[in-house]
């Protein structure tokens, strides 16, 4: 039996996406560096969705150490046969207050809620038709899958391809619409307003996922839907406490009867035991100060702005959009692996080479996110050994014959 592992490995390895873990030992003191274990040296890091250092913030560490030291490290068990911990409500509450939506539910990451959630709606309206944007997160294509509901692909971010398919189903026929605010590996930004009217005129539900813009955009930090204006036009919102806010843990905000639902009928929220209390202090303090301070979001705007401009100036080509996340397409596995490995080598950065199954074959990325603790010393370091690295495969740069790096 050993063979057919031996031969799935293999087959990955000869396609050259094989996945080797960077082992890296962080500092709190230290927000954009890490030690690396097989480098034996810092590194600075531009690859983490910590997009705001809040799991080094200090409110953040207190609260996670003073809830361990009160309710201790575990919960226990199920919210259904081991209690609820209070801290789990409060932050069920902060969430439904921070949407602006009558409920709230958290689950034990952002891929469950989307999988949990999405994969229970055929329990709820059996005969609903689950429109999905082609670029949308595996948790979603996989919550779909799972719920064995009629699904129908549109092109990604195509109003008129996704009107000219909501025109084929009758009004009454039961539909929701699912498509992510900010979408992870381009940065494109969702026309939500557009679906919102295409919902409305479709007699459709709209289910977002704001995974990887809650906590950095909008006033409070809600993410694009409140930043658009269109957060009460959305009937469901997927969200996550694992990357701006620094924890773990995922949630939906919706209507009372909706999130009731999930609650009621979800195995993947049901049957797995509950963040410890700990975590959800730590959670709840995260969100607590990133709706009142607007410090953090604007430091990332201005160091994302600053290297984009540097990235343009230095001729290194990027995915186009008005987000933090910056793609710069390598479309080869091989390359692609290859480019990230020398940065960690010898310039001692760490983008981590995004390929398949993450992107489709083809459109192998690096994928780089910067941080509000990003100096612009830094920023200079990161893209001349961009520029030497590309250009010595000869990836979109004419090589220099010299750039300095710090």
């Amino acid at each position: 039996m050993e063979k057919y592992f031996l031969s799935a490995l293999s087959k990955i390895k000869s396609e050259g996406r094989y996945r080797v873990f960077t082992e890296l030992k962080g500092n709190p003191a230290n927000k954009v560096k890490a030690f690396s274990l097989k480098h034996n040296r810092d590194i600075d890091i531009w690859c983490s969705n910590d997009y705001l250092s809040m799991s080094k913030n200090e409110i953040v560490i207190d609260a996670l150490a003073k809830g361990a030291y009160e309710f201790g490290v575990g919960s226990g068990g199920t919210r259904n046969i081991s209690g609820t911990s209070d801290s789990i409500i409060k932050v069920e509450n902060e969430i439904s207050n921070l949407h602006n939506k009558e409920s709230a539910l958290v689950f034990t990451s952002g891929y469950i809620a989307n999988q949990a959630t999405l994969s229970t709606i055929s329990k709820i309206i059996p005969n609903c038709v689950i429109f999905s944007d082609e670029d949308n997160h595996a948790s979603i294509i996989y919550g779909i899958k799972e719920s064995k509901l009629e699904k129908v692909i549109f092109k990604h971010n195509d109003m008129d391809d996704l009107e000219n398919i909501l025109k084929k189903y009758p009004y009454d026929c039961p539909k929701l619409i699912v498509f992510e605010a900010v979408y992870s590996m381009s940065g494109d930004v969702a026309p939500v307003g557009k679906l919102c009217e295409l919902a409305e005129k479709y007699n459709a539900l709209t289910y977002v996922d704001e995974v990887h813009s809650v906590g950095i955009y909008g006033k409070e930090g809600a993410g694009i839907c409140e930043e658009l204006g269109f957060q009460d036009k959305v009937d469901i919102i997927q969200g996550t406490f694992a990357k701006a806010y620094g924890v773990i843990g995922g949630y939906i905000a919706s209507k009372y009867e909706i999130v009731d639902s999930i609650r009621s009928y979800s195995p993947g929220f049901i049957f797995t035991t509950s963040l410890p209390p700990a975590i959800a202090n730590a959670i709840f303090a995260s969100i607590k100060h990133l709706r009142k301070s607007n410090a953090e979001r604007e430091k990332l705007k201005n160091i994302v702005s600053i290297l984009k401009n540097k990235l343009i100036n230095k001729g290194i080509s990027f995915l186009e959009n008005q987000t933090h996340i910056i793609s710069i397409m390598i479309n080869d596995a091989k390359l692609c692996n290859d480019v990230y490995t020398n940065l960690l080598k010898d310039h001692s950065i760490y983008v981590q080479g995004i390929n398949f199954p993450t992107v489709p074959k083809g459109e192998e990325r690096l994928r780089i996110t910067a941080n509000p603790f990003h100096t612009e010393e830094m920023v200079e370091k990161l893209v001349n050994s961009l520029y030497i690295v590309l250009s010595d495969y000869n990836i979109y740069c004419k090589k220099l014959k010299e750039v300095s790096v710090a």
